[in-house]
């Protein structure tokens, strides 16, 4: 276990640090020391709180199925711990490995367990929490004891100060996941997940791939002891699997032949919980493509070391590739997923897409503040929304580039939905608020003295009037016009990337811990 004594001597730097820039009130970035936001940071060392050394694993209390957890602690850091320690897993485990505890809750993250658990940050007991003044207190999801704050640090991006701790809820882990795939369209994949939802309590986890306008693969898993006898273990996280992407393309060419038929498979639980890291869903394959490299078994197992989401997203920072890719997480009303479906396909038509069923419901009566604070509010009809991960390329041109993410965050909108902030935001700061509560978000924000911080719509903005000015200088063209030669962008951000070590990220171990 690691020694609280240290934890406290680290919040005592971090408090005095948050003092600094309170006293002369000037603006601060909080170095996590890893991102896996799409978003250019503004980071530098004048202007900057570092939190990087909160990265442990305190205590995991088997009895009241809790871990007591630094905000850094990567996925598979804390699922190895709760696991090798108490046979426990958190209630909901981002999929990628390196997103941070403290990520999952300033950011309004999900995966496949929260159409039963809701969002990561409703899985927190309390945080501890540097206030702006360098103060250090306690907020509770459900208690009296300021749970406007911790509802206001949720989904805050760290523009309520910095949270220094957590208490995650856990539940009893299963060796493995039996997982079975079935074929629909989209509104059948909708409807059947419902169906799920609402009459089948054994299912644990519950998401879904589009491959084509009319054909969804959903993705149906159940924690199990055992294998089935005779059945197959099909894993996902060594170099020789298969990426889950590419292995659910080939049984969703087996389900077309037989449409009525299903696939169930038994997957080990830690491959299961991050089946995505390898090829980040799918999006390493538009890297195959941006090189020229053929996209086979043989050319994956090669580049795996470079595949693995930790090293892909410092390699989209470095090379500025971002900026090409419409990398946007949204959530519609599961009403709406057909005319969704229909409209993503007339304006971009690339596959695949994301399903994830979210519950968005805070199930506690003190939850209404916050950049979310209706969800607390919710009528029964309203609970639920449906995920879509829109990740594929988008136009070589830059203003046709923020005109079609535009278009994705206004039609979001009509419909009713959400669009999550990890990614870039191409709002004006009055489409921004009129989608998020401000009224409730700079009340918390006035009454624990944050006023003065950058708001989170200056965090996730993209600044589209001064990318404008800065094109009007010769000095930034010439180097876009050099940015445009193929491959330079992406050849410099894969050499940085190797240059930097992060491509020996994937190497070193978390330790996965046995279940057995």
């Amino acid at each position: 276990m690691y020694d609280l004594h240290a934890h406290d001597d680290a919040v005592v730097a971090v408090s005095s640090r948050v003092r600094h820039f309170y006293e002369s009130k000037r603006p601060f970035r909080i170095y996590h020391g890893s991102t896996n936001s799409t978003r250019e940071s503004q980071r530098r060392h004048d202007n900057t709180v570092d939190t990087s050394s909160l990265n442990h694993v305190h205590h995991v209390d088997a009895e009241q199925k809790t871990a007591l957890v630094e905000p850094n602690v990567p996925m598979d850091a804390l699922v190895a711990a709760t696991i090798g320690r108490s046979r426990l897993v958190p209630l909901v485990v981002m999929e990628f490995p390196g997103i941070t505890v403290g990520g999952g809750f300033s950011g309004t993250s999900g995966e496949s367990s929260s159409f039963r658990y809701g969002a990561f940050d409703t899985t927190i007991n309390w945080i501890e929490i540097v206030l702006p003044n360098g103060d250090v207190t306690r907020a509770y999801r459900n208690k009296a004891e300021k749970t406007d704050l911790f509802w206001g640090a949720a989904s805050a991006f760290g523009t309520l100060s910095v949270v220094t701790l957590l208490e995650v809820q856990l539940k009893d882990a299963r060796p493995y996941v039996k997982l079975t795939y079935s074929l629909h369209d989209p509104m059948g994949a909708t409807a059947m997940m419902r169906e799920e939802i609402e009459t089948d309590t054994s299912v644990n986890y519950l998401d879904g791939i589009v491959f084509s306008q009319s054909s969804t693969v959903v993705c149906s898993g159940r924690l199990a002891d055992a294998p089935p006898p005779g059945s197959k273990v099909q894993r996902f996280a060594r170099s020789i699997d298969p990426w889950f992407y590419v292995h659910a393309k080939r049984l969703h060419k087996r389900l077309q032949e037989n449409p009525s038929n299903s696939i169930t498979e038994s997957v080990p639980l830690l491959d299961y919980l991050f089946r995505y890291d390898r090829g980040g869903f799918w999006v390493a394959k538009y890297s195959f493509k941006y090189f020229l490299v053929p996209y086979n078994r043989i050319t994956r197992f090669i580049l795996n070391p470079l595949m693995h989401t930790r090293v892909m997203y410092r390699a989209l920072h470095l090379s500025g590739l971002a900026n090409y890719y419409i990398i946007q997480d949204v959530g519609v009303p599961h009403n709406k997923v057909g005319e969704f479906t229909d409209w993503l396909h007339k304006t971009f038509n690339f596959y695949p897409l994301w399903l994830c069923p979210l519950h968005l419901a805070r199930d506690t009566p003190n939850g209404g503040h916050g950049l979310h604070s209706e969800f607390a509010h919710l009528p029964p009809d309203k609970r639920g929304l449906m995920n879509f991960g829109i990740w594929g390329p988008g136009s070589a041109n830059r203003h046709e580039f923020i005109r079609q993410n535009q278009a994705l965050e206004r039609k979001v909108q009509e419909l009713g939905g959400k669009k999550w902030l990890y990614a870039h935001a191409y709002y004006t700061e009055e489409e921004f608020w009129s989608h998020y509560d401000r009224k409730s978000y700079d009340a918390v924000r006035a009454k624990y003295g944050a006023s003065w911080m950058p708001s989170v719509y200056d965090k996730v903005k993209v600044d589209i009037a001064s990318e404008d000015r800065e094109m009007r200088k010769w000095i930034p063209w010439l180097l876009a016009l050099f940015w445009s030669i193929w491959p330079l962008r992406g050849l410099y951000g894969v050499l940085k990337t190797m240059l930097g070590g992060d491509y020996l990220l994937t190497k070193r171990s978390h330790s996965y811990a046995k279940t057995d």
